[in-house]
């Protein structure tokens, strides 16, 4: 085959397809085999010319050989030009060593899918003190795209949250929180957080008064733990917010980290298909269909 293909890792052939059916390309499943000793054999469908990549790296460690593997095979039986659709990018946090002997994880990661891939395309990466993927990823196309828009679309669209107001749980929520109350022309706030650790955090908020009988979203982009949202809505339910719900980019919590959520005050919970999550409610297709218009009028 020639042009373009999608190519889905397994346990993302549903939004991949939903991304096929969107660009009018062939979708093909990579087959991925284990072996008793923990090793993989992946098998793709050969083609030439762009092949794009679908694939998730939450609970990563398991999925990077093969993904590898998967984009080293592409290239090997004709694809010119290999593309990495990864809804959620793991190994952005640690962009410099915190302790003495610690691994720069962001550096050596993004080193490696660089050689790998012509080209990544992600969503809300966990980025801190680098801003831009770019950086990371040396020498190849890096795209970065937001989520943002699609939660205050969300929002704007729930009748159940007439005069909401938009709550960022950290100073480093601020750029999706102030993009989603812009779409939903709503008011928001912006909290401070003081981490003691993993589980152990301290939340603040000026003007915590103004949310007295207002609906209240928090919205964030990656919630593992739950520990923030939990402090935040505890201190939003002490000021007399109306209702309390949660949007997010990235849903990784378990289950204990959703009923801790859940007795904090929280009523609903939100996010996108990043990660497959009972809480998922928006889809990300139109982002990837629009950051992959030119990849398929080249291809074709």
């Amino acid at each position: 085959m020639t042009g373009i293909s999608l190519h889905a890792f397994p346990g993302y052939e549903s939004e991949a397809a939903k991304l096929a059916t969107a660009l009018q390309v062939q979708l093909h499943a990579v087959d991925i085999h284990a072996f008793p000793d923990g090793e993989s054999r992946v098998r793709i469908e050969p083609v030439a010319g762009t092949a794009i990549l679908f694939a998730g790296l939450d609970h990563p460690d398991s999925k990077i050989t093969p993904l590898l593997l998967a984009a080293a095979a592409l290239r090997d039986w004709g694809a010119s030009r290999v593309v990495l659709v990864c809804p959620y990018l793991c190994y952005m946090r640690q962009d410099k060593a915190f302790a003495e002997g610690e691994a720069v994880s962001q550096r050596v990661f993004g080193a490696m899918l660089a050689r790998f891939f012509d080209r990544v395309i992600t969503v809300d990466p966990h980025l801190h003190r680098v801003s831009s993927l770019a950086d990371v990823m040396p020498g190849i196309q890096a795209d970065v795209l937001s989520a943002a828009s699609a939660i205050g679309e969300m929002i704007a669209g729930d009748d159940s949250l007439r005069n909401v107001i938009l709550v960022g749980p950290d100073s480093e929520s601020r750029q999706w929180v102030s993009q989603a109350a812009s779409q939903a022309e709503a008011d928001y706030l912006i909290a401070q957080k003081v981490r003691h650790g993993d589980r152990n955090v301290e939340i603040t908020l000026e003007n915590a008064a103004s949310v007295r009988g207002h609906p209240v979203v928090i919205v964030d982009d990656l919630i593992s733990s739950g520990a923030t949202v939990c402090r935040c809505a505890e201190l939003l339910s002490r000021a007399g917010a109306s209702r309390i719900e949660v949007a997010a980019v990235h849903m990784l919590a378990d289950d204990t980290a959703l009923e801790a959520i859940k007795a904090a005050g929280v009523t609903r919970i939100r996010s996108s298909s990043s990660i497959k999550h009972p809480s998922n409610a928006f889809s990300l297709t139109p982002l990837f269909v629009a950051a992959l218009e030119e990849e398929v009028h080249h291809g074709h």
